[in-house]
């Protein structure tokens, strides 16, 4: 898709970065952990809550407290905003003001709807475990009825979303060039770090294999950068 699925999604600052294609707002969508939740109370006071979520198909899934004030405000059908951004390197250019960043991010916009089936919430909640740590929920032990209570899960529609990607070389001017100061691009590189036992874990348990296998996970596996 190269136009925006909605006027007010559409992508107004340096738009060449801009990408409408759902293949790439899911690509980035999947390589994420958290989103930054954007809803304005009944007051009027706006306010971003960072939380993790799971696309499920064309649903993007967020849980939380029944009591927060989140779940409360984008359970009750208010306009929310939703944004997830993978930072991937920093640009040096030559100048202070044309150095920047690479990121790929997703800006998601439109209301919520609340999960009420409970075997649709286990599922749900499931999915989340299972992106968060993969394999867990084979491991752990799953939600009691008396926790899937206190749990609200929403979703969200990927139906008015735009992506935007920066992955390009300093963009200096030519008077620029010729200055003797180092530019170019510094890659993020992700790791796990060696898991830490709790400290009332019992004497000779091993490492779930599920943590084990975060060592692999692909996720942290940055694009390549620039190639032009």
């Amino acid at each position: 898709m190269t136009e925006p699925p909605s006027e007010r999604s559409r992508v107004r600052r340096v738009a060449e970065k801009a990408h409408y294609e759902r293949a790439t707002i899911d690509s980035i969508l999947d390589a994420g952990l958290i989103a930054h939740v954007g809803v304005t109370g009944d007051d009027g006071q706006p306010f971003v809550v960072p939380c993790a979520y799971v696309r499920v198909g064309d649903d993007l899934l967020l849980h939380g407290s029944v009591a927060s004030r989140l779940m409360r405000t984008a359970g009750a059908g208010a306009p929310i905003c939703v944004t997830v951004t993978l930072l991937d390197g920093l640009v040096a250019a030559r100048s202070l003001f044309h150095s920047s960043m690479h990121y790929r991010s997703v800006m998601i916009l439109g209301e919520a709807r609340v999960i009420d089936d409970p075997a649709e919430v286990l599922a749900a909640l499931l999915a989340l475990s299972d992106c968060l740590i993969p394999g867990r929920v084979t491991e752990a032990r799953a939600p009691s009825r008396s926790e899937l209570r206190q749990t609200r899960v929403v979703a969200l529609r990927i139906d008015e979303a735009s992506a935007k990607v920066s992955d390009s070389w300093p963009d200096d001017p030519p008077e620029d060039v010729m200055l003797d100061v180092w530019a170019g691009v510094i890659p993020l590189e992700e790791r796990w770090g060696s898991p830490r036992p709790a400290p009332d874990l019992p004497t000779g348990l091993v490492v779930s294999p599920s943590i084990a296998s975060l060592a692999d996970d692909h996720r942290l596996v940055r694009p390549e950068g620039p190639t032009g």
